[in-house]
């Protein structure tokens, strides 16, 4: 069993690579951030925070140690020679199976539609992603509440406003004034784990060492505070305290959690930026450097020297992650980085605005679409299932290569990430469907890639309300995803 995954699996990656290849000839993607990235990320474990599963009775994933991230791997030209044609070339066809038809995909996907684990309202949406092409809709276009697919939103606006090589980086500076008063300025960084703030540890108390010629006076103790600037507004989100996300401020290490887990569920801090803070002092004495009193919330003076800093992954990196694990403490961020750089204000509001701004920028379209936050545990933000196709076409687009870790983030069907226990060794969707997951409390949606047995790539969006439970509504979503990759899809 376990070679068929690893066949459907590969089968699956050689359809993505012809399409991209096919459609993006002589473009050399943002590849160190690839879906290779991703999986050695997740095998190396390090500090994966967020979680998939916010309704109740889900049990919490077992705890994970935390490592220091591995850096990313250079990019690399295509793998596959260019292909000329504007689609990729179809794949040898099982035995029996035919041609992907609008009709056939209509046939399999009608009375899978209406299984009642979906609830009374439930949306769909299937294209051609070489060619965005629709191939299937049923209220396509209108407003469902995503739950955690709104990720994808999220993922493409950060990568389109801020580029797949920008990095998070957090500093420490020094007063002009007197450069014995510290600043740790937050980064908005929820990466930020206790070996990279030890290592800003040492380089500051690098920098704070008198010269040779200065004599061996000792110098004065410092001061520290610490600026949480960056971003404004309420740091709790609207749902109040929640083990699925910690307050969302510039300032945290390991994403708050409490008890060492790397991502899912967990107890968070309730003051993350002073917990960061206070740890960061007692490395600094450990690395010698005497200090007064205890760290305070300030800002970092005008025209501050930078002593040190740490800079996170690259985006494309951070957006796999946030995919691929349901990271919502991440899934927070990106949306407030992408608010300041598009002048946005830095609130969960702000952010909302910002990334239906530059979805709409992308041509994609938000007609009576409401985002309320970057991680989808706000009920009131509104998606179709149409936008969602329409962003995964874009993110294929050959002249839009930033895009891509929005598609080799996705998690894979039976091997990564929130789909790695729900499709099972003798499912047929097993390596073949890569999609992000949604779950709330009453709702369950599905949105991403399967390979069809004629070669086609095709991008889908599944979305159901009032569900009557995830145990339910998800298995009636994993079928509807593998009716694209099987025979059911014949006319």
């Amino acid at each position: 069993m376990p070679e068929r995954k690893v066949l459907r699996l590969t089968a699956v990656s050689a359809v993505l690579g012809l399409v991209l290849a096919a459609t993006a000839a002589g473009l050399a993607g943002p590849w160190d951030g690839g879906q290779r990235t991703a999986e050695r990320l997740r095998a190396a474990a390090p500090g994966r925070t967020g979680g998939a599963h916010h309704g109740p009775g889900t049990p919490a994933p077992a705890p994970a140690p935390t490592r220091p991230a591995p850096k990313p791997a250079p990019s690399a030209p295509p793998v596959l020679t260019a292909l000329t044609a504007p689609a990729a070339p179809a794949a040898t066809a099982p035995p029996g199976a035919t041609a992907t038809t609008e009709a056939g995909l209509a046939a399999a996907l009608g009375p899978l539609l209406r299984d009642p684990g979906l609830g009374p309202l439930r949306t769909a949406s299937v294209v051609d992603a070489t060619t965005g092409r629709p191939l299937y809709g049923s209220g396509d276009t209108t407003p469902m509440t995503p739950a955690s697919t709104v990720k994808l939103a999220t993922a493409a606006a950060a990568l389109s406003a801020l580029g797949p090589g920008h990095r998070l980086t957090t500093t420490v500076t020094a007063d002009p004034a007197d450069p014995r008063r510290l600043t740790l300025v937050g980064g908005g960084d929820p990466t930020l784990d206790r070996s990279r703030l030890a290592a800003l540890a040492r380089d500051t108390a690098r920098a704070l060492r008198p010269a040779p010629q200065d004599g061996a006076k000792a110098p004065r103790p410092a001061a520290l505070t610490y600026d949480t600037s960056l971003f404004t507004g309420p740091a709790r989100h609207p749902i109040g305290v929640n083990p699925n996300l910690a307050p969302v401020t510039a300032l945290m290490t390991d994403a708050a959690r409490l008890d060492g887990s790397a991502h899912g569920p967990a107890p968070r801090s309730t003051d993350p930026a002073g917990d960061t803070a206070r740890a960061f002092a007692a490395l600094l004495r450990a690395e010698g450097v005497a200090l007064t009193g205890v760290p305070k919330a300030a800002r970092s003076p005008q025209g501050a020297t930078v002593l040190a800093r740490t800079r996170s992954a690259p985006l494309s990196a951070l957006v796999e992650r946030t995919l691929t694990h349901s990271d919502n403490d991440l899934a927070e961020a990106l949306a407030r980085h992408t608010a300041r750089t598009t002048g946005h204000p830095a609130t969960f509001s702000g952010a909302g605005a910002a990334v239906r701004a530059e979805l709409a920028r992308l041509g994609i379209p938000v007609d009576g679409a409401r985002i309320t936050d970057g991680s989808g545990l706000d009920r009131r933000t509104r998606l179709s299932a149409r936008l969602l196709t329409t962003l995964l076409v874009r993110a294929a687009d050959p002249g839009r290569p930033a895009l891509r870790p929005v598609l080799t983030g996705l998690p894979v069907g039976g091997f990564s990430g929130t789909l790695k226990e729900r499709y099972g060794p003798d499912s047929p969707g097993a390596g073949l469907v890569r999609a992000k997951t949604g779950t709330l409390t009453g709702v369950n949606a599905l949105s991403g890639l399967a390979a069809t047995p004629d070669g086609r790539l095709l991008a889908f969006a599944f979305l159901a309300s009032d569900t009557p439970s995830p145990y339910a509504a998800q298995p009636a979503l994993d079928a509807l995803a593998t009716a694209l990759t099987t025979s059911a899809t014949r006319a």
